[in-house]
């Protein structure tokens, strides 16, 4: 734990935290002095992520499991308002939790099922819900808030391994937070969306089940590695944290460098990334 706090007293609730990205960003957040509320459409998963909070993080900070599909209106107002109830206010939304359908692809194969339940679930109207109740409980907050919502690099580039509804979803994601950054800029809460690159998770993994399919990723990415959600996790909180105050309506982009470049380096990577950056489950 750091000497001096980046986010004590804070009240956080991170989605999709059973896991991942949400998982590892429980973890520093709560390492980092936050009351984190773990959230997550399985609620064993939020759980095991809240016990391991207990066992690994000391200190005031708390953390409670909540239950949350955020394809569901009614679950992400309970969500906040058990935040809220539990702790007294709302600092932090990380509106992070999301999907990725296998059968996603191009505008010629994507079934209009597959294009309604991105759009509908997680990837957007999810994000906005989460916005929506969480702007409410921070216009009460005199200290305002911070909103995190995730999109990718994919909404600033184009690849030829199309997954076309989760793609325009995470654009969607990246033009709701600009607007509504500039709306409530002078309620002092602030709104940006992280833009993770290729990581190395089991959601991404399980796509990429050949070496073939990983090499076609590879190449692109000039640090020459996948990206740790553990390294989203330090992003997030930069963003949650008082260090980020003069910044809102950004697509902060944490992607190995792929979406500056044209030309990837030659050779192996020197140093092979993050070391011991967060206790693991």
């Amino acid at each position: 734990m750091s000497a001096t706090l980046r986010l004590p007293g804070k009240v956080c609730i991170i989605t999709g935290a059973g896991a991942g990205i949400g998982l590892e960003t429980a973890l520093v957040f709560a390492q980092e002095g936050a009351h984190v509320v773990a959230a997550d459409i399985n609620e064993q998963a939020a759980q095991r992520t809240v016990e391991t909070i207990q066992k690994q993080v000391n200190g005031a900070a708390k953390a409670i499991a909540v239950k949350c599909d955020v394809s569901k209106e009614a679950e992400i107002k309970a969500m906040v308002a058990k935040a809220v109830e539990e702790f007294g206010k709302l600092d932090v939304i990380f509106n992070n939790a999301g999907i990725m359908h296998p059968q996603d692809d191009n505008a010629l194969n994507t079934e209009e099922r597959i294009w309604d339940l991105t759009m509908n679930s997680a990837n957007l109207k999810g994000v906005w819900w989460g916005c929506k109740y969480a702007i409410e409980a921070m216009l009460k907050n005199p200290k305002g808030g911070s909103i995190i919502n995730t999109a990718s690099f994919v909404a600033l580039m184009g690849a030829a391994t199309p997954q076309l509804a989760y793609t325009a979803s995470k654009g969607a994601v990246l033009a709701m937070t600009r607007e509504l950054a500039m709306v409530h800029a002078r309620d002092g809460i602030r709104l940006n969306s992280l833009c993770p690159g290729p990581l190395k998770t089991e959601l991404l993994m399980s796509f990429l089940d050949t070496p073939e399919k990983k090499e076609r990723r590879m190449v692109h990415i000039p640090m020459g590695r996948f990206g740790e959600a553990v390294e989203q996790a330090k992003a997030a909180l930069f963003l949650a944290s008082d260090d980020s105050s003069f910044i809102t309506g950004t697509d902060f982009k944490v992607d190995g460098g792929i979406s500056g470049c044209y030309v990837t380096p030659l050779g192996e990577p020197r140093v092979p990334g993050p070391q011991n950056l967060a206790p693991k489950a």
